[in-house]
């Protein structure tokens, strides 16, 4: 499992700087652009695209921190435990996301 959990942490190490390499050029867009973007007609406003492109990378980084404290529950060995109940987490949603910190159950 920390096979998936590595490739997770890379996944999401690797989202993290496209993201933060896509938020600055918008920025830099913006600080070179002085074009009143607010009645823009041509569609969304540059501050729209500065937020959604933070939003997604502040979901990349819950992403990271999500696998690097299963890696830590690894060590610890208690990977595959439910932070919220304490039961088991089925190998079935570890599968398919390895840094699940809650069962099914728990997580709905």
């Amino acid at each position: 499992m920390t096979d998936a959990l590595g490739e997770e942490r890379a996944a999401a190490l690797a989202q993290i700087e496209a993201l933060t390499r896509e938020f600055d050029e918008v920025v830099a867009a913006s600080r070179a652009s002085n074009a009143d973007d607010e009645h823009d007609p041509e569609g969304a406003t540059i501050a729209f695209e500065r937020q959604q492109v933070a939003a997604l990378l502040a979901a990349a980084r819950r992403r990271l921190a999500d696998a690097e404290a299963a890696v830590r529950a690894v060590e610890a060995g208690v990977y595959g435990i439910c932070e919220s109940c304490g039961g088991a987490i089925a190998p079935e949603r570890l599968a398919a996301r390895p840094a699940a910190r809650t069962c099914i159950t728990c997580a709905t």
